[in-house]
């Protein structure tokens, strides 16, 4: 299926355009101070439960700022380096080192909710009941396919005493904790007194920096600063956010010119030398991300055949997509970039070939008389997946010239994070033989989500059903060591299998823009996916 780029704007981002910049964006053109105002690249607000939809964007936004998992993101240490991992509302823990399975933590004391009820131990072990025990009264679904799909390790939890929790995992998990930093705390008494998920995401009450004021589904949502927040040097210098959902890159640009919001996400990159000229200021830095085609490697699928899959990753032109791009990107030769200690020393370095792509197509089987066609799920937008239907398109046309056929699913970002959380043949799959949905590399975690043999949907988020003994086996090795520097080495020995193998195309990892209109200040980018919003503020 061949997209028309013209008509897709015209279409969709008109009609976008219409009601974000109309009713969706009844607020004042002119900036107010204290007030900061974010155009996000979802296409709904993200679910207000604790448990975000929208991917690491959801969490981002309406995650992090409101609900704090146990332990947090070290965003404070991160300008520099991957972030790493703080404290959150554990002040500490441990790990039988022994099991590798037991872990205890012990619980920050004198937090409240933004309810004012206490955080405690059996709040604690509420909330994980929430999300794994099938029976419990105050089960919830939705949130329940996010979290284990994120953490499937959790086997049980108990309580020690007030202030102490012991959570125990299926088999040893040094990274366990690393984890946890995917499951936020929620009011248990919120929750009671309102009765169900649904009134909780009208109001809800989290332990973060942020208060949740006013949630209007598919037109933003209002946070406020919470003025009693348990770390004072973190209490907000802005009074108030407003978060507007705009999947289409020219209407938050439109909006950000106007006066109509103060930060975009993901500015068009092809604007960013005009709105530098014209006093925004465009922020970009490096992260862990990563922007590929996930294969499905089942049998019967074209990239069951190894030699097929290395030949797309031969047959893209990376470094034309960055030209594309303005710059606002890396070309990706593996998972990780290549100049992080994870990278190590793989045996393929995947350059644009195009005659070793057709002679691997060639070895598979596909010519000119049988070419090689498949099919891509994409999305219109999305957290992580920068401008999708250009950057797809590009590839598309680069894949043309050795022969093969590429055809486009296009569907929104909600659609593709079901589907990604199904097996690769499901009907959510829609018959697709890829899907270009952006992600991780955060931490020793996510390796073992995306390729471990264990970690194949539906029970975690192997989409592409990828196995091999190999990687699995250096990846048990990883979690049961606790020393850092082990771990890395055992992750570049991973990654030079993962190069090998190729179970997903390469493609780009992303330098994350953003633009900001002047008056906005104080914003330190972190390398990582979710960033600090405490310290900005808004003249």
């Amino acid at each position: 299926m061949r997209i028309d780029r013209r008509v897709f704007i015209t279409g969709s981002g008109a009609a976008i355009a219409g009601a974000a910049l109309t009713s969706g964006l009844a607020t004042p053109a002119r900036a107010e101070a204290g007030h900061l105002r974010i155009a996000m690249t979802a296409a709904d607000v993200p679910t207000t439960t604790g448990m975000p939809n929208n991917g690491a964007e959801g969490m981002r936004f309406l995650g992090y700022p409101v609900f704090e998992p146990l332990v947090d993101w070290d965003l404070a240490n991160a300008a520099d380096r991957r972030s790493g991992f703080r404290p959150g509302l554990a002040a500490e823990w441990s790990v039988d080192e022994e099991t590798m399975t037991v872990w205890t933590f012990r619980l920050r004391q004198g937090v409240r909710f933004h309810d004012g009820a206490h955080f405690d131990a059996d709040v604690a072990l509420w909330n994980f009941a929430r999300l794994y025990d099938t029976e419990a009264p105050h089960y919830d679904p939705s949130a329940s396919a996010i979290a284990k799909a994120r953490v499937p390790q959790l086997k049980d939890w108990s309580r020690i005493d007030d202030a102490t929790i012991q959570l125990t995992t299926y088999k040893p998990t040094s990274f366990f904790p690393m984890l946890i930093a995917w499951i936020p705390m929620v009011s248990r008494a919120r929750y009671e007194e309102v009765g169900d998920w649904n009134a909780f995401g009208a109001q809800p009450a989290g332990t973060g920096p942020f208060r949740i004021t006013k949630v209007t589904p598919r037109v933003s949502a209002e946070l406020a600063a919470n003025a009693d927040y348990w770390e004072p040097s973190r209490v907000p210098k802005v009074a108030k956010v407003t978060l507007f959902p705009m999947p289409e890159a020219t209407t938050r640009l439109a909006a950000l010119r106007s006066g109509q919001v103060d930060w975009i996400e993901v500015p068009p990159p092809d604007t960013i030398p005009s709105l530098e000229a014209a006093g925004f200021d465009v922020v970009t830095k490096i992260y862990p991300h990563i922007w590929p085609w996930v294969l499905n490697t089942l049998e019967g699928s074209p990239f069951f055949d190894k030699r097929v899959r290395q030949a797309i990753n031969f047959g893209i032109d990376r470094e034309g997509l960055v030209a594309y791009l303005n710059g606002t990107a890396l070309a990706a030769k593996g998972f990780v970039t290549s100049d992080d200690v994870q990278f190590g020393a793989p045996a393929i370095d995947y350059g644009y070939d195009p005659e070793r792509a057709r002679a691997l197509l060639k070895e598979a089987g596909y010519d000119g008389a049988n070419p090689l066609r498949f099919k891509v799920m994409i999305s219109t937008s999305g957290s992580g997946q920068m401008v999708p239907i250009p950057m797809n398109e590009y590839l598309q046309q680069s894949l043309a010239k050795i022969g093969v056929m590429v055809d486009f699913e296009v569907v929104e970002w909600g659609t593709m994070l079901v589907a990604f959380r199904q097996r690769p043949d499901d009907p959510q799959a829609l018959g697709c033989h890829a899907m270009n949905i952006s992600l991780t590399w955060t931490d020793p975690s996510v390796w073992f989500r995306w390729f471990h043999s264990e970690a194949k949907t539906p029970v975690s988020s192997n989409w592409a059903h990828w196995s091999n003994p190999d990687y699995d086996a250096i990846m048990n090795e990883v979690s049961r060591t606790l020393d850092i520097d082990e771990m890395e080495a055992l992750l570049a020995k991973a990654h030079a299998v993962l190069v090998e193998e190729s179970p997903w195309v390469w493609i780009v990892h992303d330098l994350n823009p953003r633009a900001f209109a002047p008056n906005v200040e104080g914003f330190v980018a972190a390398q990582s996916w979710m960033q600090d919003f405490t310290g900005v503020t808004v003249r």
